[in-house]
């Protein structure tokens, strides 16, 4: 096929594209209204939501260039100022996504909300898995809940602390002194895991919090950079973690990944004994009060 006959194509995908974004725009304006962003009812609407110059008011962009944007018209828009219509139409991270997709512009970290917060539903399935370790993780093995006996494995409360950090299970496992590291096999589930983190990061190459991310890994652990720099990539599939806890002893534990539809990059992992003797030490350890670590992993 010559590139004459594929352009009606790319350009009719554009089209659609353009007419997907528009209709989703509308869509979204309809849905907020005055009062959720601060703005007077006011009379006489004819539509539900808000108008199109409140929205270009709202994202501090013309009122023209937000009409030609809804219309579906042939113009360019720059991630700054989606971002600004995105939070004008209080857009979640999926709805984000979408926006930038249809808008044919990629969509870097800054333009996604923080971390999720995990609705309470999410917890209630973590604690019901005990006396399995489980957890909430995304794919920078930033651990966004947890369950009791995961708690007592990795000696941590850490969920999510006012300065922004969460509880990284890689970092505790790169950075904990041996004498205290609750990961037994390190020489085998250290690389394991850089791999799965470098393959998660070519979705990402160039992202701030993503660079920032790999630069503190880096600075922090001469492990780390030993093992980014192999170049290694693997996916987060069901393989064999060793653990060790001061009280209950070692731990030979499947970790088990969970996709969760709905929350971008981010799944459940449930540690499930290897063996009759692993479950038995994995219900003594859900016994155990909080603590337990001389070296707890909140660094």
């Amino acid at each position: 096929m010559t590139v004459l006959e594929e352009l009606p194509t790319a350009t009719g995908g554009r089209d659609r594209r353009r007419t997907e974004l528009a209709r989703f725009l509308k869509a979204c304006r309809a849905r907020v209204t005055p009062e959720d962003v601060g703005l007077p009812p006011g009379l006489r609407r004819r539509t539900p939501g808000l108008r199109r110059e409140e929205v270009a008011q709202l994202a501090g962009v013309g009122v023209t260039w937000y009409t030609w944007l809804e219309q579906g018209r042939p113009i360019n828009a720059s991630e700054q100022v989606l971002l600004a219509v995105a939070r004008a139409l209080r857009l979640d991270g999926t709805e984000r996504r979408h926006l930038f997709r249809l808008a044919g512009v990629s969509v870097s970290a800054r333009a996604l909300p923080a971390a999720p917060e995990l609705s309470p539903s999410i917890q209630v399935i973590l604690d019901s898995l005990a006396p399995l370790p489980a957890a909430v993780s995304n794919t920078r093995f930033d651990v966004l809940g947890f369950n009791g006996p995961y708690r007592a494995m990795f000696g941590t409360d850490r969920m999510r602390p006012s300065r922004g950090v969460v509880f990284n299970s890689l970092w505790c496992m790169l950075t904990a002194p041996p004498c205290c590291n609750p990961c037994e096999n390190r020489e085998e589930t250290l690389p394991r895991m850089v791999a799965v983190l470098r393959s998660a990061y070519g979705r990402h190459v160039g992202e701030p919090a993503w660079e920032e991310h790999v630069q503190r890994m880096s600075a922090g652990s001469e492990l780390f950079r030993e093992f980014w720099e192999r170049q290694e990539v693997a996916p987060p599939e069901t393989w064999l973690r060793v653990f060790r806890h001061p009280e209950v002893g070692v731990l030979r534990l499947n970790a088990t990944y969970l996709t969760m539809p709905g929350v971008a990059e981010c799944y459940i992992v449930v540690y499930v004994p290897a063996s009759p003797e692993d479950r038995a030490r994995v219900e003594l350890l859900d016994s155990l009060p909080p603590g337990g670590w001389s070296h707890v992993c909140e660094a």
